[in-house]
């Protein structure tokens, strides 16, 4: 059910997003020693700036993960707005 509030509440997968920033760690360091090794600058520094990128991203999954969830309802609350009564 559909409450409309999903944009404020919602969760990123972060061990999934883990996983799929160090698979492209992975290739952004390979990518980049390869076209350095082929002689290939301009390859290698678009990839170099990936690994950068990637490296940033990596380091916010981490944080977010260490912080751990911000808000925890107890169990007698809803985890969406009951919905609202409508007319016969």
């Amino acid at each position: 059910m559909r409450t409309g509030s999903e944009p404020m509440t919602a969760r990123s997968a972060l061990r999934a997003r883990l996983w799929l920033t160090v698979w492209g760690l992975v290739w952004a360091i390979a990518g980049t020693v390869a076209f350095i090794l082929t002689g290939r600058p301009g390859w290698a520094a678009a990839c170099g700036v990936l690994w950068l990128v990637v490296t940033v991203d990596l380091t916010m999954i981490l944080r977010h993960i260490r912080e751990g969830p911000h808000y925890q309802p107890g169990p007698d609350v809803p985890p969406y707005r009951p919905p609202e009564q409508r007319g016969p």
